[in-house]
């Protein structure tokens, strides 16, 4: 075997292994928001986890990659690759197309889980299918296209995104916010007076292996973004994402107890999670010592964030938008600031950060990126909830809601706490 083959080979082997840890990031989701919502409402978590696997592998299959990685158009669509057919000689990388089409499509469906998040406890299924295809068909694909896609006009700008703050988090989190507002609070979240109520999750340790789960996948998710396992800077994305993800948790964990007088677990879930997510953009670009500042703020603002929804009475049940929308913003940003010289050589002559005499230039392009992409996530998102308004209830019944969507909706319990009476009347036989 030749060194050429050799290499394509383990390039492939990492990009399918990597792919798997992000896939088996939709467990992590599914027992997080599982742990974080009431037991009545945990078979719904499962069942939009498996829409989001099943029809947005379909969907990215036939449509989604196409627009998104398929022969430019004007740097704003893609018009080959359905169902990865055509013409995708554009597309350059020392793996195969199906082998990129896996990665992506783990992507794909990591960004509409951000949503399901937001709108849990209340939405209807029938509305969930519709709006998982609208988002790994068209929402998440063009954006997507303008920063990563060979002649997407926000890439050739210099916007930087390595593995999605923007792209992927932002976007998925002002999605997750329209949803939120357009859906409304779930029943009995807010008191008359517009006070928040406490509703307890119904399983912190539930929550809390999800979240490991999540932190274990962000290796593939970052590092895999690499696209190949002889790239040097694997070992540094892997530090910068454990050391943004502690620095996030440790924050939170001193923050609530100044704030709360106790140390938060909720906060403190998601306050590692808003550090994963805030140095996912710039995990590849920035020092050790930039990714613990920004996994600390981005910890911050999550605390912040959260408890401003709640002063407006917007329900967000799992904490979308201040995990993903807020801290994939400031990641975004964050690499205006601390992307280095000599870590951002492969991309261009001054692509650097403001600190290191970078000018204004990445900043303002990061900027005007996210400021696209946030926008995008939330009109198109408003827009497809309209739509789908017109053919289904967006929102379950207050009896199936009040019942829980376990048994309203799916038909059966997350956990059965019957006693088997035909065991019971086998054992009394046998007496």
């Amino acid at each position: 075997m030749d060194l050429a083959a050799l290499s394509r080979g383990l390039d492939t082997i990492w990009v399918v292994l990597t792919a798997a840890m992000i896939l088996l990031m939709e467990g992590g989701f599914a027992l997080l928001e599982a742990g974080f919502v009431r037991q009545k409402n945990a078979v719904s978590i499962i069942m939009k986890v498996f829409v989001d696997i099943t029809f947005g592998a379909l969907i990215f299959y036939f449509v989604g990659f196409a627009l998104m990685y398929g022969k430019d158009v004007g740097g704003f669509i893609g018009s080959s690759g359905f169902m990865m057919g055509g013409d995708l000689s554009h597309i350059n990388l020392n793996i195969t197309h199906d082998t990129y089409w896996l990665f992506q499509c783990a992507f794909v469906i990591a960004v509409i889980s951000i949503v399901s998040g937001a709108v849990a406890e209340r939405i209807h299924f029938k509305a969930y299918i519709l709006y998982t295809i609208i988002m790994t068909g068209l929402i998440y694909p063009l954006a997507g296209h303008w920063v990563w896609a060979v002649g997407g006009w926000l890439g050739k700008l210099g916007m930087i995104d390595f593995a999605g703050s923007a792209v992927i988090h932002a976007l998925g989190g002002f999605s997750a916010l329209a949803a939120a507002i357009f859906i409304g609070p779930r029943i009995g979240k807010f008191a008359a007076d517009g006070k928040a109520n406490i509703v307890p999750p119904s399983n912190l340790p539930l929550a809390s292996v999800g979240a490991f789960i999540l932190w274990f996948g962000w290796f593939g998710f970052n590092s895999g973004s690499t696209l190949s396992a002889t790239n040097g800077s694997i070992g540094h994305i892997a530090v910068t994402t454990m050391l943004s993800a502690a620095a996030g948790g440790a924050t939170c964990i001193l923050f609530t107890m100044f704030r709360y007088k106790k140390a938060d677990p909720p906060m403190v879930i998601n306050g590692s999670l808003a550090g994963l997510v805030g140095i996912t953009a710039g995990c590849s670009f920035v020092s050790d010592g930039a990714a613990i500042l920004i996994g600390a703020v981005c910890g911050i603002a999550m605390v912040l964030v959260t408890e401003y929804l709640e002063s407006k009475q917007i329900d967000d049940p799992v904490g979308a938008f201040a995990v993903h929308g807020i801290s994939g913003s400031l990641g975004t940003l964050a690499v205006g600031l601390f992307a280095k010289p000599e870590l951002t050589e492969g991309i261009g002559q001054g692509y650097y950060g403001l600190f290191y005499g970078g000018g204004w230039n990445l900043l303002g392009i990061q900027a005007l990126g996210l400021a696209l992409i946030s926008v995008w996530g939330f009109a198109l998102t408003w827009a497809a909830f309209w739509l789908i308004r017109k053919i289904t209830p967006v929102r379950v019944s207050k009896d199936e809601e009040l019942i829980g969507l376990d048994v309203g909706i799916h038909g059966v319990p997350a956990y059965n706490q019957e006693h088997d009476f035909l065991d019971v009347e086998r054992l009394t036989a046998g007496k």
